[in-house]
């Protein structure tokens, strides 16, 4: 089948889709492209040849790796890279796919699983994967049937074309995803423990996800992914909830309620009366008198 799905490869390096691309190549004599960057984001998954992936990170440092059969390689838009051909009458396979960022912000009105990896290669610098064989082979059949479906003129082929996109998309996130949590990651648990000492010490601040991600330079869709899948809830949800405990402390040790709730970034009264009583089941009135009657 993979005959019959190969590209002609050109040296064209921006897109023609506003969506997505998919490309199968098998070349000889490749000629080492010069390095390069994409305004999309790249997936490329090696299956054959002798060649090293030279990735230039944006602090200035080089990663030059040597490419083995099953190495999945992700790289963010802005971020120069090439492949180093080393024996040109070598074989050389590989899977390409494009996406946009137009394409993977519509992916993220669905949901933030679709940019697990993505956001991973941003914050981390992580671009390249070795795949387990069993991996590899259930990535490779994705982008077999993504390029099967976008290369026929089938019924409800458009339809189709985004559910192979997607079972693509969530299947590399699934791998990557599992094989970060089989094992403690010692940068996300930093990262996450860092943003909350910097929530709790400034909760009397400005505190929107945008901040914080700049604050930390991280994407702000990792930061939402990781509270969401470290506690449950979303990073506005818990700051709302340090606040209301702030307020909820300030009012018992006496403090006027308009002056704490205005202290701890709450728009008006009513947004925090409401946001209160869902906490702790009554007015923030009620419960301070009832704090007072119980300590009298």
């Amino acid at each position: 089948m993979k005959n019959k799905l190969r590209s002609s490869f050109n040296s064209r390096q921006y897109m023609v889709s506003s969506d997505f691309e998919v490309y199968y190549y098998s070349d000889r004599n490749f000629m080492t492209l010069n390095p390069h960057s994409h305004n999309y984001y790249e997936f490329y998954l090696f299956l054959e040849g002798d060649i090293s992936m030279e990735i230039f990170k944006s602090d200035g440092s080089v990663i030059n790796s040597t490419m083995t059969p099953g190495d999945m390689m992700i790289v963010p838009p802005g971020i120069r890279h090439h492949a180093i051909m080393h024996e040109s009458d070598k074989t050389y396979k590989r899977f390409v796919f494009w996406i946009s960022k137009e394409c993977c912000n519509n992916l993220m009105e669905e949901s933030v699983d679709y940019m697990y990896v993505m956001q991973r290669a941003e914050a981390f610098h992580k671009y390249i994967y070795h795949l387990a064989p069993a991996q590899y082979h259930q990535v490779e059949s994705k982008f077999l049937r993504l390029l099967e479906e976008t290369s026929q003129q089938r019924y409800a082929s458009t339809a189709f074309s985004h559910l192979c996109l997607c079972d693509l998309i969530l299947t590399i996130n699934r791998i990557v995803y599992d094989e970060d949590h089989s094992q403690t990651d010692n940068d996300e648990l930093t990262l996450f423990q860092n943003i909350i000492s910097y929530v709790e010490g400034n909760l009397e601040d400005t505190l929107s996800l945008d901040d914080i991600a700049g604050k930390f330079y991280v994407s702000k869709y990792y930061v939402a992914h990781l509270f969401k899948d470290t506690l449950g809830i979303s990073l506005h949800q818990y700051i709302i909830k340090k606040r209301l405990d702030e307020c909820r402390g300030a009012i018992i040790n006496g403090e006027g309620i308009t002056s704490t709730y205005q202290r701890f970034g709450f728009r008006d009264y009513s947004s925090f009366f409401k946001a209160f009583k869902k906490e702790y089941g009554m007015s923030p009135k009620d419960y301070q008198s009832v704090y007072k009657t119980n300590h009298e």
